[in-house]
C-alpha cells in the first residue's frame, strides 16, 4: 500500500508527487494518457519564472524525470472505479487495483475541441487553445480567435495586442461573456467579429495558413489567417470519483486554495477544481499544497 496515491500527471499531479517524495512518502502517480499534461502540445513555455524559454515537452520531460529521480512511482493507467474502505483508498485502473492511504485527484481539464478535420495534426502548428501561452508566436501576424464566452473575448483583447488582425469567429450573434469585454472587443480597430459563423475547414501543410467559415445562412468564406485560437471551453473528467468529492454544474471539483474536498483523506489540484485561472503556476502551487496536506494526513495531523 502506498502512502499517497495521486490521480493525473500533469504539473500538479507531479509537484505533489515532488513534495511528497520529499516529505519521505512513498507515491503512485497514476496517468492515463501521457505524463505532462496538456502543455507538452504547446511549442514553447515562455511564462514559467525561472524559464527564459523551454518547449512543452521538454518542460513535461523534465518534470516527470524529477518526480521519478526523487522515487516516485509512474504508471500508466485510466481510472475507472474508486472506493474508500476503512483505512485506505482503492483505486481500479484496468485489471489491477492500488491502495493507498491518501487520495490526490489532479485529473487536469481538457481543452474542447471544435471537432473540425486535420484539428489534431494542426495543434501547435498554427492552432492553439490558450493565447496567453502561444500568442506571442503570432506578432504582427493576423488570427482569429473562436468562441463567445469569457474565454474567447479575453483571448482576443490580448491578441490584439499582439497581433495585426484578430477575427473574433462565434457561432451566435450575441456573446455570452462579461460586457465590459464585449465593449472592449468592439472598440478595437484590429479586432473583426464574425457572427453566426463556424470554422468548418482547416487548410495549410504543415502550419496553418486559413480556414473556412460558413455562416448560419449557409454561404461560406475563406478567411486567411497564420493562428487559430480555440475557446470554446474546457471539459473536466472527474465522474467517477463523484461519490468522494463534490462537482459544480460544470463537473469541476468543489475546492478551494486549502485543495480540501468533502473527503477526509482526498484532496484535489490543478486545472481539475474550481477555480478562476489555469496556468503552470496554479497547477504547480495546488500540487505543493495538496501534498502538503496529504503528507499531514497521512502522518495523523489532519
Amino acid at each position: 500500500m502506498y502512502d499517497i496515491l495521486i490521480v493525473g500527471g500533469g504539473t500538479a499531479g507531479l509537484t505533489a508527487a515532488i513534495y511528497a517524495r520529499r516529505a519521505g512518502k512513498t507515491v503512485l502517480v497514476l496517468e492515463g494518457t501521457g505524463f505532462g499534461g496538456q502543455i507538452t502540445s504547446s511549442p514553447l513555455v515562455e511564462n514559467y519564472p525561472g524559464m527564459k524559454a523551454v518547449s512543452g515537452l521538454d518542460y513535461s520531460e523534465a518534470l516527470t524525470q524529477q518526480a521519478q529521480d526523487l522515487g516516485a512511482e509512474t504508471k500508466f493507467g485510466q481510472v475507472q472505479a474508486v472506493r474508500r474502505e476503512e483505512d485506505r483508498f482503492v483505486l481500479t485502473a484496468g485489471k489491477k487495483e492500488y491502495e493507498g492511504k491518501a487520495l490526490i485527484l489532479a485529473t487536469g481539464a481538457k481543452h474542447r475541441h471544435l471537432g473540425v478535420e486535420g484539428e489534431e495534426a494542426m495543434t501547435g502548428r498554427g492552432v492553439s487553445y490558450c493565447a496567453v501561452c502561444d500568442g506571442a508566436f503570432f506578432k504582427d501576424k493576423e488570427t482569429a480567435v473562436v468562441g463567445g464566452g469569457d474565454s474567447a473575448l479575453q483571448s482576443a483583447i490580448f491578441l490584439s495586442g499582439i497581433c495585426k488582425k484578430v477575427t473574433l469567429i462565434h457561432r451566435r450573434d450575441q456573446f455570452r461573456g462579461q460586457d465590459a469585454d464585449v465593449q472592449v472587443v468592439k472598440s478595437r480597430e484590429n479586432i473583426e467579429l464574425a457572427l453566426n459563423s463556424q470554422v468548418t475547414a482547416l487548410h495549410g501543410e504543415p502550419l496553418l495558413t486559413g480556414v473556412t467559415l460558413t455562416n448560419k445562412d449557409g454561404t461560406t468564406r475563406e478567411l486567411s489567417i497564420a493562428g487559430l485560437f480555440v475557446a470554446v471551453g474546457q471539459e473536466p473528467d472527474n465522474q467517477v470519483f463523484a461519490d468522494l468529492v463534490d462537482l459544480d454544474e460544470a463537473g469541476y471539483i468543489v475546492a478551494g486554495e486549502d485543495c480540501l474536498t468533502k473527503t477526509s483523506g482526498v484532496f484535489t489540484a490543478g486545472d481539475c477544481r474550481t477555480k478562476t485561472l489555469r496556468q503552470l503556476t496554479t497547477a504547480a502551487a495546488d500540487g505543493s499544497v495538496a501534498a502538503t496536506a496529504a503528507c499531514r494526513f497521512v502522518d495523523g495531523q489532519a
